[in-house]
């Protein structure tokens, strides 16, 4: 079958000729055209953990018609910023945003409102007032935080012992982590069992070499040193090397935080006592279909938490994936 059109081009008539098709699907209806781009910025993809969420979203994004962007804020609120600001120029179809600093994302973020455009967190909340998040899709951080700590009670027995936290203040994640881990060990010393005193919070900025540099300047300050809870793997393993250097790996136990493939192979081989492991991968899928289900005209609750297992060397032992 064939349809004619008929146009009236400056007094000049005008036969069309075309198939008879159906026109092609608007933008989110998954034939023809695809839904459009996710424009994401997330903390530092040099941190595995983030590479993980970057890459799920983009895999299952594709298998929904979106082509997304990830790139890297790389710690710097400022280049962040710039990104997201690129992000709107392209009217992309969606934000996901894992903020380098919750405060400084705020009028970035009001930016993004004020063109319509949805905007997501992953990983890392924005929780500051006057901007709007569609959701915040994260791990239980401050549950985990809570794991983190029962691991180093247990590690330390019943002598208890000085530890040092290595932390990362300018993500709301790993201030949740810090907080959950406090009010645990708060809660074994009121109950008068082995002490737990938490000597030193120094920066590590979620990093092996900044890990490493905290590690060192903790064990100098306290000799006695027994624990160090590090926010994230990169950090722990850093720890682990400042440890090994100084002579003292055997002398002060090391839990961390992500459960990624280093950190893992660190707990088989004893180098890190235990991990509250997060599940990135679950990150990604659960933000394409918080996108989907927010173009739909769904209500999606402010946050979705992903909690947390505690894993230990038998876990590591047991695991296919490691050597």
């Amino acid at each position: 079958m064939k349809r004619k059109s008929f146009l009236l081009l400056a007094g000049t008539a005008v036969w069309l000729t075309a198939c008879n098709k159906s026109p092609e699907a608007a933008p989110g209806g998954g034939a023809g055209k695809g839904r459009g781009t996710i424009g994401v910025s997330l903390l530092a993809l040099d941190n595995p953990f983030f590479k993980v969420i970057g890459d799920n979203i983009t895999a299952e994004g594709a298998k929904f018609g979106y082509e997304t962007l990830v790139v890297s804020g790389d710690k710097d609120p400022a280049k962040q910023g710039n990104q997201i600001k690129d992000f709107i120029v392209k009217k992309v179809s969606a934000i996901v945003l894992s903020p380098c600093d919750s405060k400084a994302s705020v009028a970035v973020i009001r930016e993004a409102n004020a063109a319509g455009i949805p905007v997501f967190t992953v990983d890392i909340p924005c929780n500051e007032p006057g901007v709007k998040i569609v959701t915040q899709i994260a791990t239980d951080n401050y549950g985990g935080g809570k794991e983190a700590a029962k691991a180093m009670i247990e590690a330390l027995g019943e002598a208890g012992g000085k530890i040092a936290v290595l932390h990362l203040k300018q993500a709301e994640s790993c201030i949740l982590r810090v907080k959950g881990f406090t009010e645990i060990i708060n809660e074994h010393n009121a109950a008068g069992k082995g002490k737990v005193d938490i000597v030193t919070e120094l920066e590590s900025g979620g990093a092996k070499d900044m890990g490493y540099k905290a590690a060192e300047d903790a064990v100098q300050a306290h000799p006695d040193l027994r624990g160090i809870f590090a926010i994230n793997d990169p950090a722990a393993l850093g720890a682990r090397a400042a440890l090994e250097k100084a002579g003292k790996a055997d002398q002060i136990v090391i839990v961390g935080f992500d459960g990624q493939p280093e950190g893992k192979q660190a707990i088989k081989d004893g180098r890190i006592y235990a991990d509250p492991i997060q599940f990135p991968e679950k990150m990604g899928i659960q933000i394409v279909d918080s996108i989907i289900r927010h173009s739909k005209g769904e209500s999606l609750p402010p946050q979705m938490l992903i909690p947390t297992s505690l894993y230990r060397k038998a876990d590591a032992l047991k695991d296919p994936d490691l050597k």
